[in-house]
């Protein structure tokens, strides 16, 4: 009876013994590499442009005054990682540049013409201007110092300005003023720092542009 038991015992622990367990490790490790890969997809989110919803407002100031308006936003789009801004860029259609100051026709259609002709925009032959954020830092809740390249009339030059930008669900808007060196991009008409004796006539090289952008989530 000892032997039996003892033989038994033993019989035990041998087939305990070749029974390894499983070893969960792997799927453990596969499974959290693929939460990790789906949260990251899931960070990274793009939004697109609403160019009807999206508005840009310029102002110029000359020795005599100034003049404002609008010109319109043709495309664009915004990518979000982790509620934060991290690219970005949006194209102006320059052939849609109009003027909100002047009420009488004659002088509004003057101005704007020749805001499209060639001592300006070039409008017909740079019909896009562009902008494309390099950096995007973030500095507290929505506010952010964006650094990026302004294309127009085919120039491009670094750019850099405070701006708001905020992401409620899924919808992004972008709140800025830009300040422009006309000058910059081959726009010299009646500049001081090119032209002489201009007297009042002369228009100053910096404009500005408001930039309210409205963007949804793709």
């Amino acid at each position: 009876m000892k032997l039996i038991l003892t033989l038994t015992a033993t019989s035990l622990i041998v087939l305990t013994g070749a029974v390894k367990p499983k070893n969960n490790n792997k799927t453990t490790v596969h499974a959290n590499k693929t939460a990790a890969a789906k949260s990251a997809a899931v960070k990274a989110q793009v939004f697109k442009v609403d160019n009807e919803n999206s508005k840009l407002t310029w102002l110029a100031k000359k020795a005599t005054g100034e003049h404002n308006g609008t010109v319109k936003v043709s495309n664009g789009s915004f990518t979000v990682e982790n509620n934060a801004l991290k690219t970005g860029s949006f194209d102006i259609d320059t052939r849609t540049i109009a003027n909100t100051d002047l009420t009488d026709e004659s002088a509004n259609a003057k101005l704007v013409g020749h805001l499209k002709s060639e001592d300006f925009f070039s409008a017909e032959k740079f019909p896009k201007a562009n902008f494309v954020i390099s950096s995007a830092a973030k500095t507290s809740g929505n506010q952010y110092n964006v650094k990026g390249k302004l294309t127009i009339k085919g120039i491009t030059n670094e750019v850099s300005f405070p701006a708001t930008i905020a992401v409620n669900g899924k919808k992004l808007t972008a709140n800025a003023k830009i300040t422009i060196d006309r000058t910059k991009y081959d726009i010299k008409f009646r500049s001081k720092n090119f032209f002489e004796n201009l007297g009042d006539k002369v228009i100053y090289d910096d404009f500005d542009i408001d930039v309210a952008l409205v963007a949804n989530a793709q």
